[in-house]
């Protein structure tokens, strides 16, 4: 396999985007990317999308994309796997262009969540669950992070107030990412008083849905690694794991093992371990989510995930700052494109284009992106060459 580089990016701004179809979500990412990289004509395009099916009607992404930016007769194919099939997608067209069955391959995350009503969203959202033993329940995404929450609490003696670091950071850096679609700052005081959702879970543990895109081009390294300007960025490790699709089939519910092996597959491939890494875009869905995964990856002892929120470590000046450009609790969450836009403000790390909110020194940074509630989980790492 030989090692592939992100030679382009684009997004776009996440809102109820009324005014605008899937196809024209995708569109413009996919050319501000294509435009971004100077590849006129990628060879194959890979659609992460979760909903299309079930809110918009429409099946067929890939070449329904295709045929909308011109990329008539290239390969096309839409990934689906829940809540990560932006992250999905890039792997696909990671493995196709590293096996060198593609020269290019331009990789697209797109979703469109807003055109219907709240409780039809939560019914599709909850298709990614297991249908038998959770879903006929009446249990949603919600309720069962709210149980896993509790449960952690129970067990390693937090308070609910001790999240609210997670989301306070991920709103303080959503105001300087101008895709982002809450731009709001936010205190412990409001986040404690904040309307419950499902106990011990409150709209601010919570990220907000939205329609938005995010793409990126890819290409063998060999091809940039002549190129002037800006730093180059190398996919340095991808992995993908999976565990029981049912929270209570799980071994251990309060420990992450599809995200502790993709990312050790990763790390192992990549050649660092969790001390090398620069920034961390983590898939906080729920607050909960935030301390699962730093403390899966290696980032924090079991248990001890809230810790480094409360000691000011996820900071964009701390020891691994997380959610730079708001995460998903500030950025939002259009499920099926979100590990895109991971990628993508991973890449913008990397560059040094991300403002106020930029690490210094980035150089190497990583994504996790989580389908259903951890039953799949993608890492990838990305380096400057």
């Amino acid at each position: 396999m030989r090692p592939v580089a992100i030679l382009g990016i684009g997004q776009t701004v996440i809102d109820e985007h009324w005014d605008l179809s899937l196809r024209e979500l995708a569109g413009e990412a996919a050319l501000a990317a294509i435009h971004d990289s100077g590849v006129e004509h990628p060879e194959g395009l890979f659609v992460g999308n979760m909903l299309s099916p079930l809110i918009g009607g429409q099946n067929q992404l890939g070449a329904f994309i295709a045929d909308w930016v011109g990329m008539w007769r290239a390969e096309a194919v839409k990934i689906e796997a829940a809540c990560g099939s932006g992250a999905a997608a890039f792997r696909a067209g990671l493995v196709s262009v590293a096996s060198g069955e593609m020269e290019s391959a331009l990789v697209v995350g797109v979703e469109k969540m807003t055109d219907k009503a709240g409780h039809d969203v939560t019914a599709a959202l909850a298709t990614a669950a297991d249908a038998d033993y959770e879903v006929e329940e009446g249990v949603s995404f919600v309720g069962l992070n709210a149980l896993v929450m509790r449960r952690y609490m129970h067990e390693f003696g937090w308070k609910h107030a001790d999240f609210a670091p997670f989301s306070i950071n991920a709103h303080a850096n959503a105001i300087h990412n101008p895709h982002a679609r809450l731009h709001e700052i936010i205190t412990l005081e409001q986040f404690e008083k904040s309307s419950m959702i499902a106990t011990p879970i409150n709209l601010l543990d919570a990220s907000p849905v939205g329609d938005g895109a995010a793409a990126a081009v890819i290409v063998p390294a060999e091809k940039v690694a002549s190129l002037p300007g800006r730093p180059r960025i190398l996919v340095a490790g991808s992995a993908s794991a999976t565990d029981t699709i049912a929270v209570h089939s799980r071994k251990d519910p309060l420990f992450l093992s599809a995200a502790y092996a993709s990312a050790k597959r990763a790390f192992e491939m990549a050649g660092v371990g969790a001390n090398d890494i620069d920034v961390f875009e983590l898939h906080d869905a729920f607050s909960i989510m935030s301390a699962l995964s730093l403390e899966a990856c290696g980032f924090a002892e079991r248990g001890q995930g809230p810790r480094l929120g409360l000691d000011d470590e996820i900071l964009v000046t701390g020891r691994i700052p997380i959610c730079t450009r708001g995460g998903l609790k500030a950025r939002g969450h259009p499920v099926g494109a979100t590990g895109m836009y991971q990628i993508v403000e991973v890449v913008q790390q990397l560059r040094g284009e991300c403002g106020p909110t930029q690490v210094e020194g980035a150089k190497i940074g990583m994504a996790q992106n989580i389908g259903g509630s951890g039953a799949t989980i993608l890492t990838h790492i990305l380096r400057t060459l």
